[in-house]
């Protein structure tokens, strides 16, 4: 019992790190919901209109759009981020690749396809190994993608309810997709998401968090990459 009590325990722990973000996820998207009703409802009582249920809030477009908005630059910082750090350097930040140097990440999975617990595509090889070789910005850019397009249909949905409730005809999609409000909803996420990446990567080299597998360690000079 005791054993069994140990590796439960234990999966936990090798995965707290995880489990604590989706906890943190889970806590804030139930926040927002809730917030974004009462903000909804306000509004529309500011106007002369019935309010809402939570249900009936969440049948709207207007939480959907607020939320893919937000992954969407979420998704689209982290892909560039990663298919950035292929090529771009910058020199002391434990975020970059050193310049001139081969890393162990620019090994040939073929000169690995048999080590032990190589992962399947790259016992497969060939294609599988190829996509496979690429699949964390592919994977972000297809989460990026979902978002973006979560977003647009959210977002259409409250862009017509907005045109309707002031007697106008609901706008079609084109109508939408053509809009500044689109843009403006995405734009100024995806500038903030940039900024805190570039402030990421500056500030690593000058400053340190010990035992942070993000930061360089506390004594190591400025230049030194690790």
């Amino acid at each position: 019992m005791a054993d069994g009590g140990g590796s439960e325990m234990s999966w936990w722990r090798d995965r707290s790190l995880t489990l604590v973000l989706l906890a943190l996820f889970a806590l804030c998207t139930a926040g927002q919901a809730v917030t974004g009703w009462l903000e909804y409802n306000r509004e529309r009582e500011a106007h002369g209109q019935s309010t809402s249920t939570l249900p009936g809030y969440l049948a709207t477009g207007h939480p959907w759009a607020a939320l893919f908005e937000n992954w969407e630059s979420e998704f689209l910082q982290m892909a560039a981020f990663v298919l950035l750090t292929t090529r771009l350097v910058q020199k002391g930040s434990p975020e970059s690749r050193r310049r001139g140097v081969r890393e162990a990440v620019d090994a040939d999975p073929r000169d690995h396809q048999y080590a032990p617990g190589a992962p399947w595509p790259v016992r497969r090889g060939g294609f599988v190994a190829r996509l496979y070789a690429h699949s964390l910005s592919l994977a972000l850019l297809l989460l990026f993608t979902a978002s973006w397009v979560g977003h647009v249909l959210g977002g259409l949905a409250a862009f017509r309810a907005d045109a309707v409730a002031h007697g106008q005809p609901p706008p079609a999609l084109g109508a939408y997709l053509a809009s500044p409000r689109l843009w403006f909803e995405s734009l100024q996420n995806w500038q903030s998401e940039f900024l805190s990446i570039a402030a990421m990567v500056w500030l690593s080299v000058y400053l340190r968090e010990r035992r942070s597998p993000e930061s360089k360690p506390v004594h190591a000079a400025h230049d030194e990459h690790d």
